[in-house]
């Protein structure tokens, strides 16, 4: 059983991952917190779920564009100072808005600009902190520490969002405060770090601008295993990702309304954790590709499986929450939910052992686009289908589309399929 329980060698032997594990998981905890206020106070003023949808673009272009940017100046600079200003920028975000909250705003447009900046810092912060991690830790040790850092991510998924509908029911000011509380752990991690200066390279440009950028887009397409850590997962995002549907199951096919909704979205988070939580074993495992595959097509199945429970069940508005309906939905996802966090936990290993150091930043970037966009389009897509033929159908659509689009990408790139972490990691 110690075999299968999460590896914590990571947090035992690098006090400097330890504090910054710590610090983000507390600071993503009050992260979540923000996201439900902030769109439940853009809903109080507006009453509109077209402007909290604004939210999701307000956030989505900083992101892409400061993202790609972001990676060519952790490439550049000391990337514990770039962390620390961009933790600073977004820290400097989370007072305004708690001081907005106490103040009682009712202009949507500053909530609007406030995420912009948010995201915006956040998108030179993460590829910045996932650079770092590689410099701490040996080639081995990542699996185990990015299955750690999901479990904290995760667990910040499913407690934030309660949290944050329960803080901000009392006052927003008040959510957006324990927020920039909570913060203050991830900077004092950060600040505590040595300097991790990029490692030498006679291919670093001596400026910082879009040849930087350009030069990490080159690099990424000669790189067709790392390459293929963003293809399968946007396979899986942008055809099977059901979270969009989740809305309309709790009025039209469960019952329970948002209360239904809640549960759904959390169980996605629950199998996450849990995978998290039982990933001792994966710091042993070899063939990495083929352990995406497989994972990535055990969502895909879960996926069908959820859409399924929605077909049986039908379209019929049931006046009370169907609970045994909803407890095999449950299971769906959890299952869902723990395949895909397998997939990420050897995504990101791939893409951080991989890739030289002089290049982490940018291709991280690359990364949080992905991790960020896919699922965005994914709602887009499968709230499209979903109009032709129904919620419980374009799930199982998109799922057996999901599959169908795996196998065969990794067909046409057989390398990934024989990605061997041994030799990779020489």
């Amino acid at each position: 059983m110690r075999s299968l329980v999460v590896d914590t060698t990571p947090l035992r032997i690098s006090p400097d991952f330890r504090r910054l594990w710590w610090g983000l998981s507390i600071a993503n905890l009050g992260t979540q917190l923000t996201v439900v206020a902030v769109g439940l106070q853009v809903y109080g003023i507006t009453g509109s779920t077209l402007s909290v949808g604004v939210l999701g673009m307000c956030a989505f272009v900083p992101l892409v564009v400061f993202g790609l940017y972001g990676g060519a100046v952790v490439d550049h600079y000391d990337r514990r100072k770039v962390a620390l200003v961009a933790s600073v920028v977004s820290w400097v975000a989370i007072l305004v808005l708690a001081v907005q909250g106490w103040a009682g705003n009712e202009h949507v447009g500053l909530l609007y600009a406030l995420t912009a900046v948010q995201s915006g810092a956040n998108a030179v912060n993460s590829p910045a902190r996932s650079a770092i991690i590689p410099r701490l830790l040996a080639p081995k040790l990542m699996p185990a520490a990015n299955a750690l850092q999901a479990i904290g991510f995760q667990t910040a998924l499913t407690v934030g969002p309660l949290a944050g509908a329960g803080l901000a029911s009392i006052d927003y000011g008040l959510a957006y405060t324990v927020d920039a509380v909570l913060f203050t752990f991830a900077l004092g991690a950060v600040l505590r770090l040595p300097p991790v200066l990029p490692e030498p390279s006679d291919s670093r440009r001596a400026r910082v601008g879009l040849a930087s950028v350009v030069d990490g887009l080159r690099y990424l397409a000669t790189q067709p295993d790392v390459r293929m850590t963003f293809a399968v997962d946007l396979c899986a995002m942008i055809l099977a990702m059901p979270r969009v549907v989740f809305p309309a199951v709790g009025i039209w096919y469960l019952g329970g309304g948002e209360t239904t909704t809640g549960i759904l979205t959390a169980a996605l988070a629950v199998g996450a954790v849990s995978s998290g939580l039982l990933s001792g074993g994966l710091a042993r495992v070899r063939w990495q590709g083929r352990t995406i595959t497989w994972a990535i097509t055990g969502w895909a199945a879960s996926v069908v499986a959820f859409g399924l429970v929605l077909v049986a069940v039908g379209r019929d508005r049931p006046e009370h929450a169907l609970w045994g309906a909803i407890a095999v939905a449950c299971l769906t996802l959890v299952a869902a939910g723990a395949s895909d966090e397998v997939s990420a936990i050897f995504r990101q290993t791939i893409l951080q052992t991989a890739t030289p150091d002089d290049m982490r930043g940018r291709l991280q970037g690359v990364f949080i686009v992905v991790v960020a966009g896919g699922p965005r389009l994914g709602d887009m897509f499968i709230g499209s289908v979903s109009g032709a033929v129904g919620e419980g159908w374009a799930v199982v659509i998109g799922g057996v589309l999901c599959a169908a689009a795996l196998w065969t990408l990794v067909r046409t790139q057989r390398s990934f399929w024989r990605y061997d972490a041994h030799y990779a990691s020489r």
